[in-house]
């Protein structure tokens, strides 16, 4: 299996990107591409004690570098010769069966639906992180890459965040709820009540199993494993749940570094503390899923470091082994037998 790493994208690039690859292609037998600038990738061994490539690893030069600033719609055409367009290049035309970057989330989403392409039949791609629930995760569909849909766009990302658990994460009949303000049927707006309709019909075909609506503050109890949301609704709840994890550390770092009674509490809790940090440390987890591109796209992290790209790599090989293309085709089709008119 051979997995392509944008080396210049993210914050710590390519140093930590570099040593993320090493230690993943030694831990998961994985081939590893590190597309970007050879001379800096080079120079990023040496730092690391190593003067020639270690097994497992090769590079593909690029040697231009997406921007943040960049506009993600014109990437293609301003930077061809960036890590991140040559990477999904050779990504379309079959040298590689993954690709992951911690570049701009825009630009990424942009090239890689107008390079590598949608699975035929499903209208927008969308950003799946996994959020910690109560004694496992769920994942969040849409993110951020469609703040503006259409009951038919949610749809879509029910049966996508549906075949993932399924064919990623081994849930074998994955739960699905549709994010809203209430429980209730008639709860939200247009948006949310025709698209609860389409869910329901889905459910009665047998292409998903949906669960009704959901409320932010149930997420975290383990009682679905899918969340659907427009990408703003979603994204609002991934930004606050990353907040409140970041503050609740704090604090918790602060009360127990109080006194020397509460230190020694801080020893008693040691495991339970490092359990609950790694439940929240998105390292552990490695990137988002790009879902509904035709071959597994993973958007790590702006700021990953080597461990973040290591579980990275790891995640995008559990989605090659997935293979959910033809079963997301399937599923797609089928979906396209119902329309929100059917169950007034």
């Amino acid at each position: 299996m051979r997995i392509l790493i944008d080396a210049m994208g993210g914050d710590h690039a390519p140093e930590a990107i570099v040593r993320g690859a090493i230690d993943a292609a030694a831990e998961f037998g994985a081939q590893i591409v590190l597309v970007g600038r050879g001379e800096a990738i080079l120079k990023s061994l040496s730092a690391l004690g190593l003067d020639t490539l270690p097994k497992g690893v090769e590079v593909a030069n690029a040697d231009d570098v997406v921007d943040m600033c960049d506009d993600p719609a014109t990437v293609i055409r301003t930077r061809p010769d960036s890590s991140m367009v040559v990477g999904l290049r050779m990504l379309a035309e079959g040298a590689g069966d993954a690709f992951i970057s911690a570049g701009s989330t825009g630009a990424l989403l942009s090239a890689a639906t107008l390079i590598v392409k949608r699975v035929k039949g499903v209208r927008r791609a969308a950003l799946c992180p996994e959020i910690p629930t109560k004694n496992g995760s769920a994942l969040l569909i849409d993110c951020g890459a469609n703040a503006e849909c259409t009951p038919e766009f949610l749809a879509q990302f029910a049966v996508l965040g549906s075949i993932y658990a399924q064919k990623v994460q081994g849930k074998e009949r994955p739960r699905v709820a549709l994010l809203n303000i209430g429980a209730e049927e008639s709860k939200g707006g247009a948006l949310q009540k025709e698209a609860f309709s389409l869910l329901r019909q889905a459910d009665d075909l047998g292409v998903i199993r949906f669960v009704g609506n959901m409320e932010a503050r149930d997420v975290f109890q383990d009682t679905v494993d899918v969340v659907v949301a427009d990408g703003f609704s979603g994204n609002v709840l991934l930004k606050t749940i990353e907040g409140t994890a970041s503050f609740m550390s704090g604090m918790l770092k602060e009360l127990f570094l109080r006194s020397a009674l509460t230190k020694l509490a801080a020893v008693i809790c040691r495991g339970g503390i490092r359990a609950f940090k790694s439940k929240l440390d998105y390292r552990e987890v490695g990137g988002t899923m790009l879902l509904g591109i035709s071959k597994p796209v993973v958007k790590a992290h702006g700021s990953s470091d080597a461990r973040a790209i290591r579980s990275a790599v790891r995640q995008a090989m559990e989605a090659v082994n997935g293979g959910m293309a033809d079963e997301l085709r399937t599923r797609i089709q089928a979906l396209s037998q119902i329309s929100p008119t059917k169950d007034k």
